[in-house]
């Protein structure tokens, strides 16, 4: 089957390598130039969190490895307070998982070199789609261009193209909803060729309604990004007010910050929204055109799992490829099952937000979590939200339910406990019952 991708970045990318080792033939087309020639775009990285789910796709093509091997396990957050007091919460109760820090730029360079090295795979940069027709595969690019295809996939980001030509078609329902918030990346160098915070955790300045979280990079640096109300980034409109601002919010950052202000200035601010689309396909002709990733399911990523879910698109795409006997628009068609699973994934990120700039600094929440990691160590089979989320495959959908089962199962064990406490204490006569008096 002649297959066209549109959009090489993970998704894509991860996406040809899949299909081609069924024996499509796969023609990749991205609108930028070659990353690998020209570098990432300044400021727009957002390193990324690999975990269960993005590893178990990479496994699947044999790309784990390389992958994990440029990459720093996070075992857990690092919360730095105003007063530059240091806490540490693991991911898990016995320490023993981690999230993995990669830099997005350079975890597409791999995957373009995967998908380039696979037989019947041909990437073709500087196509910008302009126009596609839905019931021939015919596509148009700004270029002048065109091409058909029998199958035509949207992997092309949050604004898709594609996914833009379906949204003109009846009974296609499309929703964004955006955050009153930016994101902006800034750099930690390393400090006399050593990392200048642990290069072992995710670290995170909560400060209410807005924060700034640090992930390590293999050149001992880190990626800072700030997720501020837009408000915010706009009033910091002088070199004055960035430091000053920094010096009273981030103040055990800010003097390991030598470019601060010209990367504050001179970084692009990013916008945080979540999208959603139904259906993910159409066709009925002599082609049909599918979505995946965030062209059809757009989420902010305060899970870190954008990337995961979407490595976990193609795994579930391929598992419906086998269902459906490589009969795309039926495999397509069951691929649509997934939505009920990046719904649950949406909201949770949203949610994830607010924890993570409001709640993860507080004594309360913190014994919250001291509690959770004790009961995974007592009760057999109980995993966190989190744990289940990041170190798991259960499927999105079904971790909301197990997570409340766990707890009734937890305040059950907790009142069996107690009964039995009283009953012992009886027994020894510690506890005077109505009829003794």
């Amino acid at each position: 089957m002649e297959v066209s991708i549109v959009g090489a970045g993970l998704v894509g990318c991860l996406l040809a390598c899949y299909l081609a080792r069924r024996g499509h033939h796969v023609t990749l087309y991205e609108r930028r130039p070659d990353p690998r020639e020209r570098g990432p775009d300044r400021g727009r990285s957002i390193n990324l969190a690999i975990s269960r789910r993005g590893i178990d796709a990479l496994s699947r093509i044999g790309l784990d490895g390389k992958v994990l091997h440029a990459a720093l396990p996070m075992a857990g957050r690092m919360m730095h307070g105003m007063d530059g007091a240091l806490t540490f919460q693991p991911y898990s109760a016995d320490r023993s998982q981690a999230i993995n820090s990669i830099g997005r730029a350079d975890l597409n360079r791999e995957l373009l070199e995967a998908a380039s090295a696979q037989p019947g795979v041909e990437v073709r940069f500087g196509c910008r789609l302009t126009g596609l027709d839905e019931r021939t595969g015919r596509l148009r690019f700004a270029s002048g261009e065109e091409a058909e295809a029998g199958v035509v996939i949207g992997a092309d980001g949050a604004y898709s193209a594609v996914r833009a030509r379906l949204q003109q078609l009846p009974g296609v329902s499309f929703s964004q909803e955006c955050l009153d918030y930016g994101y902006k990346e800034l750099s930690i160098p390393p400090q006399d060729g050593r990392f200048a915070l642990d290069p072992g955790a995710l670290h995170i300045w909560p400060r209410g309604r807005s924060m700034m979280i640090a992930l390590p990079n293999p050149d001992r640096s880190f990626t800072c990004t700030l997720f501020w109300p837009h408000d915010t980034l706009a009033a910091l409109d002088t070199p004055q007010r960035i430091r000053a601002y920094f010096a009273e919010h981030y103040r055990d950052a800010f003097g390991l910050m030598p470019d601060l202000v010209p990367d504050f200035r001179g970084n692009p601010v990013g916008h945080l929204v979540t999208m959603r689309c139904s259906p993910w396909h159409a066709g009925g002709g002599d082609a049909v055109v599918g979505l995946v990733g965030d062209a059809a399911h757009a989420i902010v990523p305060f899970y870190g799992q954008g990337a995961n879910c979407g490595f976990e698109d193609c795994v579930e795409l391929d598992r419906c490829l086998d269902e459906a006997g490589d009969d795309f628009p039926r495999a397509l068609e069951l691929f649509e099952r997934r939505k009920a699973d990046t719904d649950v994934i949406a909201r949770l990120a949203l949610d994830n937000f607010v924890e993570m700039r409001d709640k993860v600094g507080s004594r309360v929440f913190l014994a919250g979590k001291r509690l959770e990691h004790a009961l995974e160590r007592v009760l057999p089979g109980y995993v966190s939200r989190y744990e289940l989320i990041s170190f798991s495959t259960t499927p999105y959908s079904q971790v909301e339910r197990r997570v409340a089962r766990q707890r009734r199962l937890a305040v059950a064990a907790g009142a069996a406990l107690v009964a039995l406490g009283f009953a012992a204490r009886r027994r020894r006569g510690l506890v005077r019952t109505p009829e003794a008096d």
